[in-house]
């Protein structure tokens, strides 16, 4: 069976789990982890991405992130690929670290947000590695105690999560405590992390009553959302799809999409490829990554290597296309080809 393509959207929420190959440990001591987490924030840094909460458990991570200049898929191939190769290097292993397939849920805001927030830092009591909830206050691999105050992690996105329980610091900490103490009785919740129509209509009684009235619900593993957002996002995704298949299917590789990029420019198509910081040559590049990657759907290592450029720079690159195409009003199909 084909894999489903991820779905993904400028600054979407991403509920990520990763998980070890056969449930193999991916972290032996601290080391591991603080490598893991000097990774995590260098690649944040450079995709302009938010993480609002995270832990790493022995064998799997959660990690709760808003996408930036870089889609999901990106974030997480700098991430694991570096991580890997270190570990492997590290423990004088080799092959996969991971399963191939890491778990990417495009989450709604509201209501889950703070849902999100707590079932993930709760992972590491559930799971036994701190004996209570004071502990995990102190608890270095997972976002809690950053939210506490307790730990330092200053690339964690702690503002815009405490705000919501107060706008002074002391009393937005108390609640957002008190809020994560009474999530522990919960348990693991399988509504948070599973798949399908069940969930993205809020459960079985959910299901029922829209049966009984003849509604027609809409369900995907991949997202985490009410009906009418799983709905959305579906079409957004398969629209974006579909114009990627049609733009290729009219001849749109990336060499059509040089020719292109020097037709709206007025420059040689080859200018893609110079080096150096030449503005008309960092136009064409910007507009280039930004159409192969948005429109064409076109894998950002690729580019990277095709243009000698690292991945940060092509993430760079996408951004200020981005602005271009808003700022010009420069569209990927002629007048003439429409």
């Amino acid at each position: 069976m084909p894999r489903k393509y991820r779905i993904d959207a400028a600054g979407a929420l991403h509920h990520v789990i990763v998980r070890g190959i056969d449930r193999a440990v991916i972290f032996h001591d601290d080391g591991d982890r603080e490598e893991f987490l000097r990774r995590f924030s260098m690649t944040l840094h450079d995709t302009e991405g938010l993480c609002y909460a995270w832990a790493l458990m022995t064998n799997h991570v959660h990690l709760l992130i808003r996408t930036g200049s870089a889609p999901t898929a990106t974030v997480m191939r700098r991430l694991l690929t570096g991580y890997a190769q270190h570990f492997n290097r590290r423990h004088h292993r080799t092959g996969h670290l991971f399963q191939n397939r890491y778990k990417s849920i495009l989450c709604q805001e509201d209501p889950y947000l703070l849902e999100l927030v707590r079932y993930i830092h709760l992972n590491p009591l559930r799971a036994g590695l701190v004996a209570d909830l004071a502990a995990l206050d102190h608890y270095r691999y997972a976002g809690h105690g950053v939210l506490m105050g307790k730990v330092e992690m200053p690339w964690q996105a702690c503002d815009a999560i405490l705000a919501l329980f107060g706008e002074r610091l002391s009393v937005a900490r108390r609640r957002y405590r008190q809020y994560v103490e009474r999530g522990i009785a919960q348990g693991r919740r399988d509504d948070l992390i599973g798949g399908g129509i069940v969930r993205s209509a809020g459960g079985w009684s959910a299901i029922r009553g829209l049966r009984k009235t003849g509604a027609q619900v809409k369900g995907d593993e991949q997202i985490l959302g009410d009906s009418a957002f799983v709905a959305r996002v579906l079409r957004e995704a398969d629209e974006h799809l579909e114009r990627g298949l049609a733009l290729k299917a009219q001849g749109y590789d990336r060499e059509r999409l040089k020719q292109r990029v020097g037709e709206v420019l007025g420059v040689d198509p080859g200018i893609v490829h110079m080096r150096g910081k030449d503005r008309q040559a960092v136009k064409a590049r910007s507009l280039y990554c930004y159409w192969a990657i948005r429109e064409l759907g076109e894998n950002g290592m690729v580019l990277a290597e095709e243009l000698g450029l690292s991945q940060p720079a092509v993430s760079v690159a996408v951004k200020r296309g981005a602005c271009l195409v808003k700022e010009h009003g420069f569209m990927i199909l002629s007048s003439a080809s429409k």
